[in-house]
């Protein structure tokens, strides 16, 4: 018996829906795994960072100052006699001696109140010498005259002593070794006693003068290290702390020091600027980290470093960081961090503690 059309027709309708029903329940269950896999993928997501293995070393504290370049010694030489200058011995610019002549004043006058005094001592001298010849051996005389002559005496001797000195006075000298930086007289000018004629500055060793910050008073010590730079030459040179100011300065609250030049060019002059790197503290073995490694908490500042490295594969661990001095762009590291730790020094802003990292680069 045949099978009507119709009947055909609802079985290959049958047959289509249960395999639509087959199809669309394993789409859902693929879906299923997919949404699933989801979170651990995150979870898992991989971080490419540049790290940098720590190692101990020297670290040095310091003080960054301005400071002015002065000279060890500087004199304005002064007449003490008045006069007229009669000669100029050295020009400006010139190297002197300790005591040698400068200047000359004209001494006529004193030259003859000296031989004047030398007539006024010899006379005196001849009559005390009679008159304690007479008085002790023969017994002549008064014990008056006796002494009147021998004060007499003294006295002449006295007076030209004075003006002894004075004559010598006529003749300005260096009072030490060094440069004659400004000459302020010259032939014919009438000097006064006490103004002054010549400047005289001794330019070794140089020396620089700079101020510290009152935060400093108990870190600044006698003989302590200094790089010093000269911007304006390209030169650096060294020295060491030979002077701390007592008191501290109350318009700019800061005390003074002065540090003398171990060696330097011949351009250096005084009153020139200089850069003073002057030394604080020295750690002789200390962890040092580049400062943009560091990230900032609310309580402070942290660090990542990569553990559990397997080759460029790792993971990133957090540490609470204690920080110590710095300088410039590094920073040491009191406790957080130890020798040999691999620090995260690229990328360290995009990583979380737990994340897996891929160490692309390490310096």
């Amino acid at each position: 018996m045949s099978r009507s059309p119709r009947l055909w027709s609802y079985r290959r309708l049958v047959v289509a829906a249960a395999m639509l029903s087959t199809t669309l329940t394993a789409c859902g269950d693929d879906a299923a795994a997919v949404a699933a896999d989801a979170p651990a993928q995150e979870a898992r997501r991989i971080i490419n960072v540049g790290v940098e293995r720590l190692q101990v070393r020297p670290f040095t504290d310091v003080i960054r100052l301005t400071g002015t370049v002065i000279a060890d010694r500087r004199v304005m030489v002064a007449a003490e006699e008045g006069g007229i200058v009669q000669r100029v011995l050295v020009d400006k610019g010139a190297s002197v001696r300790a005591g040698q002549s400068i200047v000359e004043l004209d001494d006529e006058l004193l030259r003859a109140q000296r031989d004047e005094a030398q007539a006024q001592m010899s006379l005196a001298q001849q009559l005390w010498d009679r008159t304690r010849r007479l008085y002790d051996d023969d017994g002549i005389g008064t014990e008056n005259e006796y002494l009147k002559k021998r004060y007499n005496a003294a006295q002449a001797k006295a007076r030209l002593t004075l003006v002894k000195a004075r004559l010598a006075n006529t003749t300005i000298r260096a009072p030490f070794d060094g440069v004659l930086d400004a000459r302020l007289v010259e032939v014919g000018s009438v000097v006064a006693p006490g103004s002054g004629v010549a400047m005289v500055v001794d330019l070794s060793p140089l020396k620089v003068a700079a101020g510290v910050p009152e935060r400093y008073a108990a870190d600044v010590q006698l003989g302590a290290r200094a790089v010093i730079l000269f911007d304006a030459l390209g030169d650096t040179s060294h020295g060491s702390v030979e002077f701390v100011g007592a008191s501290v300065h109350a318009s700019n609250r800061t005390f003074p020091i002065e540090l003398a030049l171990d060696a330097s060019t011949e351009f250096v002059k005084p009153e020139m600027i200089a850069d003073v790197i002057l030394e604080r503290r020295h750690l002789e073995q200390a962890v040092v980290v580049p400062r943009q490694a560091l990230v900032r908490t609310e309580s402070g500042f942290s660090a990542f470093v990569a553990v559990d490295v397997k080759g460029d594969a790792a993971i990133a661990e957090v540490r609470a960081l204690t920080l110590g001095p710095s300088a410039q762009d590094e920073v040491v590291v009191v406790s957080g961090l130890k020798d040999q730790d691999r620090l995260i020094v690229l990328g360290q802003t995009q990583v979380a503690n737990g994340d897996h990292l891929r160490i692309v680069s390490a310096p």
